[in-house]
């Protein structure tokens, strides 16, 4: 029962910092560590294994194996010391790590960011801030063209940012939330489908689908719950949801943008250029409105009543999980 109170004391705790403070930028974050790990990984293990597509899978398939047992592990560890010896320490500590590995505020301060350069800058300031959070080109984006980027980037990392990481925190504590990271940055420095990763990040991009798989659709979800509660289109949401949700190559990005487009009665997604190249998209949602800077405002309202909905689902999910396990 005591093990019960703390996690889920963690997990209250850490959500209502993040809201509060927003990530910590003047102490160094963890997921930097993983990202640090991963870049020296691939450099030793590119050297190990052929040069070969048998030997790219191979040597995929072992970082993101050490990865997964770094991420996982080594909180795990220093948990079951603490709560064994030090329950109060071991209580501050997840609920730090909790709050860090949030990104609630974080992922409003930067598309506010956006926000606040189309409204009172130029769009070339618009176009540097949305680049900061998107991995599009963004030189010759329009107006609409950074907001819809900003939105989008609010509903997908609704899921990935949010959602994912507290269902997470709920079923197995700061350790499993730990893993969840170090696979959806393995798959953000790795996934990508060129020369050099097509082979070598494809294990990475997998796991990524199949950890964001459930978290995903339950995103979508909450946000659809979430636009009835926030006062926009909830009926518009569910219906875009149901339709345009597998409009991405991803099997999960697209589930948050549909319902997000529903909700603001707007379309997004379409066609957009990486590192040079047109990839050619499907839309998501129906243009019942011109896009606007004001919808990124709006997109942020929603993001934070899903993550409010969220984290009453997730702290009854911690809860059952203790019951379930003593």
């Amino acid at each position: 029962m005591t093990n019960v109170i703390y996690h889920t004391i963690a997990l209250a705790a850490g959500f209502l910092l993040d809201l509060i403070f927003g990530d910590p930028r003047w102490l160094y974050h963890p997921v930097c560590l993983i990202g640090n790990l991963i870049s020296v990984l691939e450099k030793g293990i590119r050297k190990i294994f052929p040069k070969t597509n048998a030997g790219e899978l191979a040597g995929g398939f072992v970082e993101t194996l050490v990865v997964c047992l770094f991420s996982f592990g080594v909180p795990g560890i220093v948990l079951y010391l603490l709560y064994g010896y030090f329950p109060a320490a071991g209580v501050l500590l997840e609920t730090f790590w909790c709050y860090q590995l949030l990104a609630t505020r974080s992922l409003r301060d930067e598309s506010m960011k956006v926000y606040d350069r189309l409204v009172n800058g130029t769009i070339e300031e618009a176009r540097y801030a949305v680049s900061m959070i998107v991995g599009r080109d963004t030189k010759e984006l329009t107006e609409t063209g950074v907001t819809k980027a900003a939105v989008e980037t609010v509903a997908e990392n609704c899921s990935d940012g949010v959602i994912a990481p507290m269902i997470y925190m709920a079923i197995g504590g700061a350790p499993l939330m730990f893993l969840y990271k170090g696979i959806n940055t393995m798959d953000s420095m790795l996934g990508y489908k060129n020369d050099k990763y097509l082979y070598f990040g494809r294990c990475s991009a997998k796991l990524d689908d199949v950890a964001n798989y459930l978290p995903a659709r339950i995103s979508g979800w909450l946000m659809v719950a979430a636009s009835f509660i926030c006062g926009m289109d909830g009926r518009q949401a569910a219906r875009i949801y149901r339709r345009d949700r597998r409009n991405h190559a991803s099997p999960n990005s697209a589930q948050t943008e549909a319902a997000m487009a529903g909700a603001l009665d707007v379309q997004l997604a379409g066609n957009a250029y990486y590192f040079g190249k047109l990839y050619e998209k499907p839309t998501i949602g129906d243009p019942i409105r011109a896009v606007e800077p004001e919808d990124i405002r709006r997109s942020n309202r929603l993001m934070y009543g899903t993550a409010i909905l969220g984290i009453l689902i997730c702290l009854l999910i911690r809860i059952a999980v203790g019951f379930w396990v003593l």
